[in-house]
């Protein structure tokens, strides 16, 4: 009972509309060289995203492969499919029915991060907030009305939104300051928090899977640029000395 308390007072830290209008986003601090992070992430992902979402550029074996995750054990906890090993991550969800549903098709999420940068996605899924309006019954703070149901609410819980009324030009206007935890989730809010910026670690490694490689080569074609230069430098000198 005083960890449910704690958890029904404890406001998640970070989605707030400015006065402006504009959101915060919370900066998702990703680390793509910790294999056990993007495991988990993986994990979430095949677990609550892949049977709407697919990463349809991006093949089981090249995941098991860079996130260092045995064959045998990446068929028998991460494929829930017929799908082989070789296959692409997609899933066997009709488009046309899926648009019936959702009002959209669920996008395929392999370029997610790139386009919606990875403190878009890290605060998109902390920013779930009960609305008995929406087909749902949860609304976001950072995509109003968006179409898609809080899958990860048996993690976080769905927090309830505080609002704060002002009035412009005689119209009520209400807007979010912050949410609250129901407390009935299975992880606290930091442990909510670590989970969705493991899942984010995985849409930005599934973006670019040669990152980490393409940044460690640009170091080395840099070093080799300035040592070319100074080379040629040394050699135009040279040469025009005696020229003159």
């Amino acid at each position: 009972m005083k960890k449910l308390m704690i958890a029904l007072i404890t406001f998640l830290p970070a989605v707030v509309f400015a006065s402006t209008g504009n959101i915060h986003l919370d900066k998702a601090r990703y680390d793509l060289s910790d294999k056990v992070s993007l495991q988990r992430g993986a994990k979430l992902f095949s677990n609550y995203c892949l049977a709407c979402h697919s990463t349809g550029y991006q093949r089981y074996q090249r995941v098991a492969t860079d996130l260092e995750i045995p064959d045998e054990l990446m068929k028998d906890n991460l494929i829930f499919t017929d799908s082989k090993i070789g296959d692409l991550m997609i899933n066997s969800m009709d488009k046309k029915e899926s648009a019936k549903w959702f009002g959209n098709a669920p996008p395929d999420l392999t370029l997610e991060a790139r386009l919606r940068g990875a403190d878009w996605i890290y605060t998109y899924l902390r920013s779930f907030y009960k609305d008995e309006t929406r087909p749902f019954s949860v609304n976001n703070v950072v995509f109003p009305d968006v179409a898609m149901p809080h899958v990860l609410e048996e993690l976080q819980g769905i927090p309830t939104a505080i609002f704060e009324t002002t009035m412009i030009d005689g119209v009520e206007h209400k807007t979010i300051i912050a949410l609250k935890s129901n407390g009935q989730g299975e992880m606290s809010s930091d442990e909510y928090d670590n989970a969705v910026l493991d899942l984010v670690n995985f849409l930005v490694y599934a973006g670019e899977p040669n990152k980490l490689e393409r940044q460690s080569l640009g170091v080395w074609v840099i070093a080799f640029l300035i040592i070319l230069f100074i080379l040629s430098y040394l050699l135009k000198k040279e040469y025009w000395r005696d020229v003159h």
